[in-house]
């Protein structure tokens, strides 16, 4: 009899292997060695450029669609952590674990910085309400005027290292995880509630485009929090591994996923039912960033294996 648990779960893990290696879409460009690892991703509003960034500290810009190399510099002197486009595009904000913030102009030129005494774990940017929100290895969350990154708040919400951050400036919602698996709704002000915690750690957070939801992701499923109610869902995915980042298209109609550690899948999901509804192909190594461009027509990911990938989906929009 002790055989049956055994052979059951062998028939899980095949199916999981199964799932992870379906295959998806085939990107339109792949841009092998783009970093040594990649770690994050960030399209202007235009969608003609796609920055890069990955373990060494590297910033990398790309044009969209062809791919082709556009320009590279040492932004950080660790890991990138986060980039975003702001100004119409003409600069770029981008954190490290080096503990700086520094914002770019779009040929690479530094235009001014901030140091934190706390390495740098997770970033969000709020462009219409000026605001900057950074997660920290010390458990802290911290708020930043994007204009001049002087600071504007330091909260000490979390007991271990914050893994990601959102912001809903329409509502001005602010939202954190951290390692312990704790998940936080707070304010500008500093009020905050805890939600009810997920099994494991919420490696990636985003707040709908009506504010009406928060939306994370761990092993295998999504998460996902009324606002401001905090009443939890749990979600099947067909992911098999963890999920470690999620980005909704702007109209919030699909929820795009990469994962990671036993799998590498990147996957379109309906959010109201985590089915997936496109799978595009998988990466070789562990997943670790995946966006969709403004107007919904590319996506990118990036991952362990070095590599940035882009789809262009435009025979496929309605």
């Amino acid at each position: 009899m002790a055989l049956l648990p055994r052979l059951s779960s062998l028939v899980l893990l095949l199916s999981l292997v199964a799932c992870s290696l379906t295959p998806g879409r085939e990107p339109d460009v792949i841009i092998r060695s783009a970093h040594g690892g990649g770690t994050e991703l960030a399209f202007n509003p235009t969608a003609s450029l796609l920055a890069s960034g990955g373990w060494s500290g590297r910033l990398r810009l790309w044009r969209v669609p062809g791919g082709e190399a556009e320009r590279t510099w040492q932004a950080h002197d660790a890991e990138v952590t986060g980039i975003a486009f702001f100004d119409q595009g003409q600069r770029i904000l981008s954190t490290g674990l080096d503990g700086s913030m520094v914002v770019w102009d779009a040929d690479g030129r530094e235009l001014y910085r901030q140091l934190a005494d706390s390495s740098v774990t997770a970033m969000a940017l709020d462009e219409a309400t000026e605001t900057v929100v950074t997660g920290h290895y010390d458990g802290s969350v911290r708020l930043w005027n994007l204009a001049d990154l002087a600071p504007a708040g330091v909260f000490a919400i979390h007991q271990d290292s914050v893994r990601a951050v959102a912001v809903h400036g329409a509502s001005g919602w602010f939202a954190s995880s951290d390692s312990d698996a704790e998940v936080y709704l707070w304010r500008r002000d500093g009020s905050y509630r805890a939600l009810p915690p997920p099994a494991t750690d919420a490696r990636t957070l985003a707040f709908t485009p009506d504010g009406n939801w928060l939306y994370g992701a761990g092993w295998f499923r999504l998460l996902r929090w009324t606002i401001p109610e905090g009443q939890r869902e749990v979600l099947k995915t067909d992911h098999s591994g963890i999920i470690d980042s999620i980005w909704f298209t702007d109209d919030g109609a699909t929820l795009a996923s990469i994962s990671r550690q036993t799998d590498s899948s990147v996957l379109f999901l309906d959010p109201a039912t985590g089915d997936t509804v496109q799978r595009l192909q998988r990466h070789d190594l562990c997943g670790a960033a995946v966006r969709v461009s403004g107007d919904g027509r590319f996506v990118a990911t990036t991952s362990d294996d070095g590599s940035v990938r882009i789809w262009d989906l435009q025979d496929t929009l309605p």
